[in-house]
């Protein structure tokens, strides 16, 4: 069998490394797998709490939803979570924004530190605690979420 000629200079097509490598990940489905992390870190403490709430990841809040801010200290107050109480049937739900976290941390590690610390903190305004009640080891890297 004569072998064939890339006849449009396109090379290898598709990915390298097998599927389920890191590699092959998106950046979206390496962020949800931070917020498990983050999630399985807390659940040695909290797992009969967090089994009654739902953890969810969104690309960013809605536009409609944010406070009225002035133009140059709106782009610094884009929240990085939600917190939504419990409604009718519906459980707590905590919503964690991909891009406002990776718009402000830089780097893996940040990035790590930063999705734990809003996490952390939304879950202790569903239980009405203080940050430091839910994780004490979690530093909040930012001052904010």
């Amino acid at each position: 069998m004569a072998s064939r000629r890339d006849r449009r200079g396109r090379g290898l097509r598709g990915s390298l490394a097998p599927p389920g490598l890191p590699v092959t990940r998106s950046r979206a489905e390496q962020f949800d797998e931070l917020v498990l992390l983050s999630v399985s870190r807390l659940e040695r403490l909290w797992s009969s709490q967090l089994d009654a709430i739902e953890i969810g990841v969104e690309d960013a809040p809605d536009p409609d939803a944010l406070p009225e801010l002035p133009t140059a200290a709106a782009a610094d107050r884009v929240p990085l979570g939600r917190t939504d109480e419990a409604v009718s049937g519906r459980p707590a739900r905590i919503v964690v924004y991909r891009r406002a976290v990776e718009a402000r941390a830089r780097g893996q590690r940040a990035r790590e530190s930063l999705v734990h610390a809003v996490v952390v903190e939304r879950l202790a305004e569903l239980l009405g605690l203080d940050p430091d009640a839910v994780d004490p080891d979690a530093a909040d890297p930012d001052g904010e979420s």
